[in-house]
């Protein structure tokens, strides 16, 4: 006979235990968004859309030239000097001889925004020509 009114009393402990969370959620959510519109954030970059703790970091082209150890005139005076620079680096904090995975990953990310540096570059050669030529 005990059992029902100790079964009342867990049954309230639950449904109180609900509305708080039902009130408190949409509170701290909408204080969130509000937080997140304070710091600059954009509410339509949710979570999927890689933001966050995995999203892809760019490096700028002057931390990928003092990553590699190159300069720009190097690089237009000889294009091949950056994935010259890329296998010395590379290889030499490979894991396997004791270097840094994380160095690795510096020299790979510099070498890639390099490479997009020099397919801009070349793309702005061509059109430039191409207009050169309309030009005639």
């Amino acid at each position: 006979m005990a059992i029902g009114p100790i079964a009342r009393v867990v049954a309230q402990v639950v449904v109180a235990g609900v509305a708080v969370l039902a009130r408190a959620l949409p509170a701290a959510y909408a204080q969130a968004l509000q937080n997140a519109k304070k710091s600059g954030v954009d509410a339509s970059k949710g979570a999927g859309s890689g933001s966050g703790m995995f999203a892809r970091k760019l490096m700028s082209r002057s931390e990928a030239l003092q990553v590699l150890n190159i300069t720009e005139e190097q690089i237009s005076s000889d294009p091949a000097v950056v994935m010259k620079q890329y296998e010395r680096y590379f290889a030499a904090n490979a894991v396997e001889k004791g270097g840094s995975f994380y160095l690795q990953s510096k020299v790979h990310r510099a070498k890639e925004q390099l490479d997009e540096f020099l397919k801009e570059k070349r793309s702005e050669e061509t059109t430039t020509q191409e207009e050169g030529k309309k030009a005639e």
